[in-house]
């Protein structure tokens, strides 16, 4: 698994769903609604993260494999790609989150 080509495309993916996302700020005015729109961005993590997998032909499910079987520490590949990824996505929520809250 290639997990820093998965991580760029990951993150040119979340990239354009935040800016699709900050379009639609201008036509919701209730900040509550505006609020909800970081828990979409959520869902399109999770939606991209099940998609470049399978693109890519990654089960989700099936235990991380590594050179080293003694460091895998039984974990799956989901876990490993959402540790890798989590970065991105805090960055990316943090920056929306600016962009909801600075909106009057």
């Amino acid at each position: 698994m290639d997990i820093d080509g998965f991580r760029a495309e990951l993150e040119t993916r979340l990239l354009i769903e935040k800016e699709y996302i900050i379009r639609e700020l201008s036509s919701i005015e209730d900040y509550q609604e505006r609020l909800g729109l970081l828990a979409k961005f959520n869902e399109k993590y999770k939606e991209l993260v099940k998609r470049l997998a399978n693109e890519d032909g990654i089960d989700l499910n099936a235990s991380y494999q590594t050179e080293n079987p003694s460091n895998s520490g039984n974990l799956s590949n989901e876990q490993i790609i959402l540790g890798k990824t989590m970065s991105i996505y805090d960055k990316l929520v943090d920056e929306l989150y600016e962009e909801i809250t600075s909106i009057n």
